[in-house]
């Protein structure tokens, strides 16, 4: 009884640690994910936006290289980011 009591406690001291930093980690993921964002190519101009591009394919462009490693890690720094947002929640 006695030691799943101090178990329980330890869990959640534990799980108070980490709400303490979860604001400052879920800063850190935004900043690099908009760095990651606006570190990204854009095809679209202007006049695409708006439909006065006549190029037929320039929504379609194919990533390499550093281009492609950027594209996935932007992803993964947002299923990052969503988690430490979802995590109070479910912790809850």
């Amino acid at each position: 009884m006695l030691l799943a009591f101090q178990l329980t406690y330890a869990r959640m001291e534990g799980m108070n640690s980490l709400m303490s930093i979860l604001p400052y980690i879920q800063i850190v993921l935004s900043v690099l994910l908009v760095a990651t964002i606006l570190m990204q190519k854009s095809e679209a101009g202007v006049g695409g936006s708006f439909g006065g591009s006549d190029n037929f394919n320039a929504g379609f462009h194919t990533r390499r290289g550093f281009e492609l490693k950027l594209f996935y890690f932007t992803i993964a720094l947002f299923i990052l980011f969503v988690i430490s947002s979802l995590l109070p929640v479910v912790l809850k």
